[in-house]
């Protein structure tokens, strides 16, 4: 049973980026928040790219909830560039938010995912999420 689930995973990897290592992922982390001095947040996101390729563009549309659950804003950024084989630290301002008022961040689009010599691609498949924040991130 493992080796068909395997199979499974490997197709439906190479559908998502062909031509990617099957095995590889890439892991964004939401690693910490902390008060930003002029006001607002500042957001420290990780990209650790085991996928062996270079992402030339990576943009994340996300939605910032407060702690009534309700939508606060609608960020996109871009990380890019993500090497392979490295861990990547990508800092993000949020003006006129409070790190405390942060309940939840949605990952609920990649606008942009081009992998070097390649076509652009749904990154979703290979992305796994993580978050050391009080604020979880989510898909």
């Amino acid at each position: 049973m493992r080796g068909l689930a395997g199979a499974a995973f490997a197709i439906s990897l190479m559908g998502a980026l062909p031509g990617m290592a099957q095995t590889g992922r890439l892991g964004v982390e939401l690693n910490k928040m902390e008060e930003a001095d002029g006001g607002g947040c500042r957001v420290f996101f990780l990209f650790r790219n085991s996928t062996g390729e270079t992402f030339e563009r990576f943009e994340m549309s996300l939605a910032v909830f407060d702690t009534r659950g309700v939508i606060d804003r609608l960020l996109t950024i871009d990380a890019s560039p993500l090497p392979p084989a490295r861990t990547t630290l990508k800092l993000f301002e949020v003006p006129g938010l409070a790190c405390a008022a942060v309940s939840e961040v949605l990952l609920h689009e990649i606008p942009v995912c081009r992998v070097a010599n390649r076509p652009e691609a749904d990154c979703f498949a290979v992305i796994d999420l993580g978050s050391k924040a009080p604020a979880p991130l989510v898909q």
